[in-house]
């Protein structure tokens, strides 16, 4: 048993009540020498000896169905955080090489490292506030960057900046007509 975990300690704990019940329940009927075993306290107190020991039992029995059912949610848990991490690791390396390709296409635009940095935030869906806070700097210069971003880019403003990345991101055929 370990002594820091309460819920070993709580088992002990109701079963050493009940055992204790049971033991004092039947002491004091060994005590009492009753006359005849069909009177009512005799039959009173069999059936709190009874009881007593069902109660301990049943608690046993729901604690060892409860670890099982806990070991079993380890497993699935354990085995979905397996699935987790490949699809970690898949995902990664595909929005690595998308990230390389939207710097390049930053590059190509001749935007500067703060444009870059800025536009980046910009399709993450970061408003010009949140942006500001970020670069601690103020909203008024992330505007600034902004609009040269859209200038040097072409583009209109950030729906088409977005769009820009994003327009052909389709899920496979598999998913669509469903």
């Amino acid at each position: 048993m370990d002594p820091t975990n309460a819920g070993d300690r709580f088992r002990w704990v109701a079963t050493a009540l009940f055992g204790g019940i049971a033991v004092g329940g039947a002491i004091d009927l060994a005590l009492d020498q009753p006359s005849t075993l069909w009177s009512f306290h005799v039959l009173f107190e069999v059936g709190l000896l009874v009881l007593s020991l069902g109660a301990m039992g049943f608690l046993w029995i729901g604690w060892q169905d409860a670890g099982r059912s806990l070991a079993t949610t380890r497993a699935a848990l354990e085995a979905r955080g397996a699935e987790r991490d490949v699809w970690r690791a898949r995902a990664l390396k595909l929005l690595s090489g998308l990230g390389e390709e939207i710097d390049r296409q930053f590059r190509e635009w001749d935007l500067t490292p703060v444009e870059r940095e800025t536009a980046l935030l910009l399709l993450k869906g970061y408003g010009h506030k949140e942006i500001a806070a970020l670069q601690e700097k103020s909203e008024r210069t992330v505007r600034q960057h902004a609009v040269a971003v859209y200038r040097k880019s072409g583009l209109a403003g950030r729906a088409q900046l977005s769009a820009f990345f994003l327009e052909d991101l389709l899920l496979p055929d598999s998913g669509r007509g469903d």
